[in-house]
C-alpha cells in the first residue's frame, strides 16, 4: 500500500481524536484536578497551634489527592494579610488556605471587609481553647500553684501582670478580656502580631508572665518545664494534659477557644471544590494526622462544607458580641 503524505495527515488526526476523546472520557489524566502541586496559605507564623495543626492536615490531603501540598506562612496585620492572600488567589483550586476565628473580628473592628462571605468554605477542622499558663519560674517565685493562686496574686497587684496572646483583638488576646471579666483582676494583655509562638517564647524566657494561648501552642515550654498550665477554659479536661484542671473546676466559668478550617477563593469550579471537600473528608479521618493531633493536645472538630458554612455565619454575630463584652467594639 502507497503511503502518501494525505494518508499521515489522516493517521496523524486520527490519533489526535482519540486522544482526545480518552481523556474526556477519564482514559487520560491530564484533566483530572489536581495535575500539579497545590499551595496552601496560613495566616498566622510558623510553629504556632493554626500552622502545625494546618501542615498535619495538608499531609493528609495530599495522600488523598495524590499531589504535594506546601504550606506558606503570609503573616502580619493580625493575620489580614494571610486571609486576604487567600481571597484574592486564582480560583482554580491550586491555592487553598486555612481561616481562623480572626476573620470575625476585622469588620467589627473595621480592619478589613473580609469575613466568611470572603470564600467557599471547605470544613472545620480544630478548636482549641485556651488557657491561663504563666511562667513557671514566676509561679514559684510568688508561691503560685493553682489557678486561685494567680487570681489573688493579680488582685493584689492590679495591672502589673503581662499575658501574651497574639495579635490585638485575635482569638488570645480577647482570651484575656475574658479571664479578666469572669475572675475580675486587671492584667495588661501583651499582643503580638506575628502570633502566639512568639508570645510563648517570651513567657518562656521570664519577658511576660503568662500567656492566654492553647496548650498546643504551649506544649513544648509546659513539657520543658519553663511553663506550667493553671487552667484550661474548657468544660473539660484536655485529653494530652489530663492532670491540668479546667478553670470550671477551679470555681471560675469561663470557657473559649479558637476555630480553624479550610477554604478557597470564592468562584473556584464546582467539580474542584467537590474534590478538595472528599480529600478533607478523608484526611481528617487519616490514622497519623489523627494521632498528632491527639499527641499535641488539638482537638479535631470536623464540620463538612455546608455546616461550616452555617456556622461561620452563627460565629459572627457570636464573635462579635463577644467582642463588645471586652470593651474591643
Amino acid at each position: 500500500m502507497k503511503i502518501t503524505k494525505k494518508r499521515i495527515l489522516a493517521t496523524v488526526a486520527a490519533t489526535l481524536v482519540l486522544a482526545m476523546s480518552l481523556t474526556a472520557c477519564g482514559g487520560g489524566k491530564s484533566s483530572e484536578y489536581p495535575t500539579k502541586g497545590i499551595n496552601v496559605i496560613c495566616p498566622w507564623g510558623a510553629g504556632g497551634g493554626t500552622d502545625t495543626c494546618l501542615r498535619a492536615f495538608t499531609n493528609a490531603m495530599g495522600k488523598d489527592l495524590g499531589q504535594t501540598l506546601t504550606v506558606d506562612n503570609i503573616t502580619g496585620g493580625g493575620g489580614i494579610t494571610g486571609h486576604q492572600a487567600i481571597a484574592d488567589a486564582e480560583a482554580d483550586g491550586y491555592t487553598i488556605g486555612m481561616i481562623t476565628f480572626e476573620l470575625a473580628t476585622y469588620q467589627p473592628l473595621g480592619t478589613s471587609d473580609l469575613t466568611w462571605e470572603s470564600y467557599e468554605p471547605l470544613c472545620r477542622v480544630n478548636t482549641d481553647a485556651a488557657t491561663v499558663t504563666v511562667a513557671t519560674k514566676w509561679a514559684n517565685d510568688n508561691g503560685i500553684t493553682d489557678l486561685k493562686g494567680f487570681i489573688d496574686y493579680c488582685t493584689a497587684h492590679p495591672g502589673e501582670v503581662q499575658m501574651g496572646g497574639s495579635s490585638a483583638a485575635s482569638v488570645w488576646h480577647i482570651a484575656g478580656g475574658y479571664l479578666m471579666n469572669a475572675t475580675g483582676i486587671d492584667i495588661q494583655m501583651v499582643t503580638y502580631q506575628e502570633g502566639a509562638a512568639a508570645a510563648v517564647k517570651d513567657a518562656a524566657g521570664g519577658f511576660i508572665q503568662g500567656v492566654t494561648v492553647s496548650l498546643a501552642e504551649a506544649r513544648s515550654f509546659i513539657e520543658s518545664g519553663d511553663l506550667t498550665c493553671l487552667g484550661v477554659m474548657s468544660d473539660e479536661r484536655n485529653s494530652a494534659f489530663p492532670d491540668v484542671p479546667t478553670c470550671a473546676e477551679q470555681g471560675y466559668d469561663v470557657q473559649y477557644f479558637t476555630q480553624r478550617g479550610m477554604a478557597i477563593p470564592k468562584g473556584t469550579p464546582a467539580e474542584v471544590k467537590a474534590r478538595l471537600e472528599t480529600a478533607c473528608e478523608n484526611a481528617i479521618k487519616d490514622a497519623e494526622f489523627v494521632e498528632f493531633m491527639n499527641n499535641n493536645g488539638q482537638a479535631i472538630s470536623y464540620l463538612n462544607a455546608a455546616d461550616y458554612t452555617q456556622f461561620l455565619k452563627d460565629s459572627a454575630t457570636d464573635v462579635a458580641e463577644a467582642m463588645k463584652a471586652v470593651n474591643l467594639v
